[in-house]
């Protein structure tokens, strides 16, 4: 999308441009934001939908999966229609249905090593709302490398964790300093065994475009270094500092 601002462009983000700590200047940021997701899934689907309203220029979706009815209670982008037809095309239609400015690449690929090098340098903030540590882990290491800002998510039943990476900063924390790959199993992540009530996806994934946005705007308090822990079933929320590693690999 590009920075200028029409009349038509100022009346449709006019609700955001009011607001002292954006205005024009920020709402032009945000029009010339590029924003990888990993995951259309629960979390990837509330990141695309507001992202994509607030105008971000580009969106580039990574996801191999397809549409099943069990998807539907928490996936919000979907419905009944969709079902199986791959989610990256049944997104990508969604998003120019919401703001046909923003631009929408699809990846319709599960990432390694390989491919996500060519990928990610087209980006200047990577979401991750995947379900699995193998790909947070490798989120988190070419993050590191390439000086990426990182906002990651993870939920299970009434639970969820925020984490933002600002890996231009070299003194913050990387999601290793966290979880380690050798103790962690991806059950806590699993939907089908754990479960996930539909509205904590929602509302997790709505907190990580939040942290996104603040970041294209540089307003705010971030959770650079921290984690954000929320438990939805009790209504308790923590933010927790995190600490490197002495033997981690960010050091």
């Amino acid at each position: 999308m590009k920075s200028q601002l029409n009349k038509k462009i100022i009346e449709r983000f006019s609700r955001q441009i009011v607001i002292k700590d954006i205005g024009i200047l920020g709402q032009k940021k945000i029009l010339l934001s590029k924003v990888l997701i990993i995951g259309a899934g629960g979390l990837g689907s509330s990141v695309i939908e507001f992202l994509s309203r607030a105008g971000v220029g580009k969106l580039g979706i990574v996801d191999n999966d397809k549409i099943n009815l069990s998807n539907l209670h928490r996936q919000s982008l979907y419905n009944t229609s969709d079902i199986g037809k791959f989610k990256v095309k049944i997104a990508k239609d969604k998003i120019k249905k919401i703001n046909q400015n923003t631009e929408v690449k699809t990846y319709k690929i599960r990432l390694n090593n390989k491919n996500f090098k060519n990928i990610i340098k087209d980006y200047d903030y990577i979401v991750d709302g995947s379900d699995n540590f193998k790909t947070k882990f490798l989120l988190n290491n070419f993050c590191l490398k390439f000086k990426k800002i990182l906002v990651t998510g993870a939920i299970s039943k009434f639970d969820g964790h925020i984490f933002t990476f600002d890996f231009k900063n070299k003194k913050n924390p990387c999601l290793k300093c966290f979880f380690q790959e050798s103790n962690i199993s991806d059950d806590i992540l699993n939907c089908e065994s754990e479960g996930i009530l539909g509205t904590v996806a929602s509302i997790v994934g709505t907190i990580q475009a939040n942290e996104v946005l603040k970041k294209i705007l540089n307003i705010g308090t971030g959770l650079d270094g921290y984690i954000f822990i929320i438990d939805l079933l009790n209504l308790n929320f923590r933010k927790v500092k995190l600490k490197k590693r002495k033997n981690c690999f960010c050091k």
